[in-house]
C-alpha cells in the first residue's frame, strides 16, 4: 500500500512539475518561481552529517542551537544529537529541505 502512495505522490509531483513548466512557457509563471517549484519537486536533499549540520548553524546561520532550533521548528535536544557524531540521528523530510535551503540560497530564504 505504502509503494502504491509513494508512485502516486510521485506522479501528482510529476504532473505538477509539467504544468509549471507550461505556464512558465507560457509567461505565466516567472523563471524564479518555476524554479521554485522545480527544486521542491525534483530534488531530494542530501544526507547532512553532524558536521554539516554544524558548519551551516555556526558559518551560514551564525545562530545558536536554540535559536536554530527554533527557525527549523524542532526542539534544542534535534539540533544537539544532528550534531553529535555518536547518535545517529540526521535531519529527514522537512528539516533536510530546509538545511538544504539555507546550504544552497543562505539563510535569508527562511528570514524573509
Amino acid at each position: 500500500m505504502s509503494k502504491k502512495l509513494k508512485s502516486e505522490d510521485r506522479r501528482v509531483l510529476d504532473e505538477l512539475l509539467e504544468m509549471a513548466q507550461a505556464l512558465e512557457e507560457h509567461g505565466l509563471l516567472t523563471k524564479h518561481d518555476y524554479a521554485k517549484m522545480k527544486t521542491l519537486c525534483l530534488e531530494k536533499p542530501p544526507l547532512f552529517t553532524p558536521k554539516k549540520v554544524t558548519d551551516i548553524r555556526i558559518h551560514q546561520a551564525r545562530m545558536s542551537q536554540s535559536i536554530f532550533a527554533s527557525l527549523l521548528n524542532v526542539s534544542v535536544s534535534t539540533v544537539q544529537k544532528w550534531e553529535s557524531t555518536g547518535s545517529g540521528k540526521y535531519p529527514s523530510g522537512a528539516a533536510a529541505k530546509l538545511l538544504q535551503l539555507i546550504e544552497t540560497k543562505g539563510i535569508q530564504v527562511l528570514l524573509v
